[in-house]
């Protein structure tokens, strides 16, 4: 992405780091993208979800080419897509959230805590992973201008916009004022559509 067009996106991966306790932040267009773009390059492959999950997690897993169980888990604001370090935090956005050595991806949805209307956020701790998220959100180019890009990765176009970001920083000084409660999932039992059915339930 162009930097100076792209400041705005920068800080707000900055501020939302730290106000998290990750080291990194990496933007992108949707939770979904986080956690596919996670699944991606940590190659997954058997994942095991709650069952009751929204229906892009098990398509995220699946387009990045895992496969998914499912088993009954009570959970509220997060779990972990297991056994990988990938947390699903849509529904949980709250100061110093981040567990280490995980890639938490949390969602900026318009009915989500942080609600800049759309967009999600991949934390982490390793540089080298956050190098490889900022180019395949953005058709693996580089942060130069086009004319100058080598192109040496497929990428994706799961970038966040500049406006989005300026929203996300206002509503971040916002809600730092407050305290924030988990939101409590209302998700249908996935286990039982067929078409996530790559192995058999665990339940």
């Amino acid at each position: 992405m162009p930097t100076k067009s792209y400041d705005t996106v920068y800080t707000f991966e900055k501020e939302v780091a730290k106000f998290s306790g990750s080291k990194y932040g990496v933007a992108v267009a949707s939770c979904s993208d986080a956690l596919f773009l996670s699944c991606v390059y940590l190659r997954v492959k058997q994942v095991t979800l709650p069952n009751r999950t929204y229906f892009s997690v098990p398509c995220s897993v699946i387009h990045a080419g895992g496969k998914v169980r499912f088993e009954k888990e009570s959970w509220k604001g997060y779990y972990q897509l297991k056994p990988y370090p990938i947390y699903d935090s849509a529904l949980r956005f709250k100061k110093d959230m981040y567990i280490k050595g995980s890639f938490y991806c949390i969602s900026f949805h318009a009915k989500k805590s942080l609600n800049i209307g759309r967009g999600g956020m991949i934390l982490c701790d390793d540089l080298r992973a956050v190098k490889w998220f900022r180019k395949a959100r953005f058709d693996g180019r580089s942060d130069i201008v086009m004319k100058d890009d080598k192109i040496d990765m497929l990428g994706w176009n799961m970038y966040m916009i500049p406006e989005q970001a300026a929203r996300g920083l206002h509503l971040l000084e916002l809600i730092k004022e407050r305290p924030q409660k988990d939101i409590v999932n209302d998700y249908p039992d996935l286990s039982k559509f067929k078409i996530y059915d790559t192995l058999s339930p665990s339940m």
